[in-house]
């Protein structure tokens, strides 16, 4: 089954109403006041004609970008009968997308099951707890791996509890972008987008909107974004040379491959809050690291990337936020 095969469920069957009903069509907004900071010191102005758009993924009802392919991969599990007789739905997560499971799982009827790192923020924690998610603490040196490791043990010992979502390797996670992040980029834009910028984590935003601007737009480039080694500190994030790699991830997609380092988007993150008045987690911050980076080399274009939540799940980083 490909990619194009998959299609949010049937809402004939699974009415969208309520919280489902209020993902997606999130804002594009622009950076307006940022530049580039080089090493040297100074500011280096972005060309005129070079406009850098945000999608504000935290407008989404469980506040991240995750709520897409929760959503998607729910509804076609729910179709599929994969969801009966009380099952448990069970992946791994670094918290986001954790909290989107479980926020749908709580509106409807659906219990959740997590293997994540123990170092995830308290917030996301806290939150999983409220949710009513079942939370399985794994080893933090292992990062989201060891996690996904944990949750195929699980799902393989216990298949008549759980159903394994599989946010890594299920194509209803990039689909979800096909069908609902490319197309509002398209319309936000008016067709205009020239680059479009999507961090890697399962990879689901940049193969799912990457593929669909592709399609339509055969001249945009499609840049990736990634941590610049394999112990870092963008939570969400994967150093794809040194990760387990998402099934789902095809690396000959991008046109180019960009990193970027922990503090760059720590010091990004905080700038974003009191520049812009986005107060959004630090993989935003990497975002815009990388946006910047690529409208800095334009005469002109139109480059979009994705904000994946807000900084409410970080406050507890307060380093990060006195700007320590």
């Amino acid at each position: 089954m490909t990619l194009l095969d998959f299609r949010l469920a049937d809402i004939n069957t699974i009415p969208l109403n309520g919280l489902t009903s209020q993902v997606g069509n999130t804002p594009l907004l622009p950076l307006r006041r940022l530049t580039l900071r080089p090493a040297q010191g100074g500011a280096l102005k972005l060309s005129p004609r070079v406009k850098i758009w945000i999608k504000a993924e935290w407008f989404n009802p469980g506040g991240s970008v995750k709520d897409r392919p929760a959503l998607n991969i729910i509804q076609n599990a729910i179709a599929d009968g994969n969801l009966r007789n009380g099952k448990r739905l069970l992946d791994s997560t670094s918290g986001n997308m954790g909290i989107s499971y479980a926020t749908f799982g709580a509106a409807l009827g659906i219990p959740v099951t997590f293997a994540i790192p123990a170092n995830a923020s308290p917030e996301r924690l806290t939150l999983l707890r409220a949710l009513g998610a079942e939370i399985i603490l794994t080893d933090p040196s292992e990062g989201s791996d060891g996690a996904l490791l944990t949750a195929r043990q699980l799902a393989a010992e216990k298949p008549d509890l759980y159903w394994y979502a599989n946010q890594y390797g299920n194509p209803a996670n990039s689909g979800a972008h096909y069908l609902s992040t490319g197309p509002e980029i398209i319309a936000q834009t008016n067709g205009q987008v020239t680059h479009f910028i999507a961090g890697l984590g399962t990879s689901g935003t940049l193969m799912g909107t990457g593929r669909y601007l592709r399609e339509k737009l055969p001249n945009v480039k499609i840049i990736s974004m990634q941590p610049d080694a394999s112990f870092h500190g963008l939570e969400g994030l994967k150093h794809m040379p040194t990760a387990i790699k998402p099934t789902i991830y095809d690396e000959s997609l991008a046109d180019t491959n960009l990193t970027v380092r922990t503090e760059a988007a720590r010091e990004m993150t905080l700038r974003l809050a009191r520049e812009e008045g986005l107060f959004v987690g630090i993989s935003s911050g990497a975002a815009a690291v990388a946006a910047l980076q690529v409208a800095s080399q334009l005469d002109e274009g139109v480059v979009v990337t994705v904000f994946p939540d807000a900084g409410y799940k970080y406050l507890s980083d307060k380093a990060m936020w006195e700007g320590k």
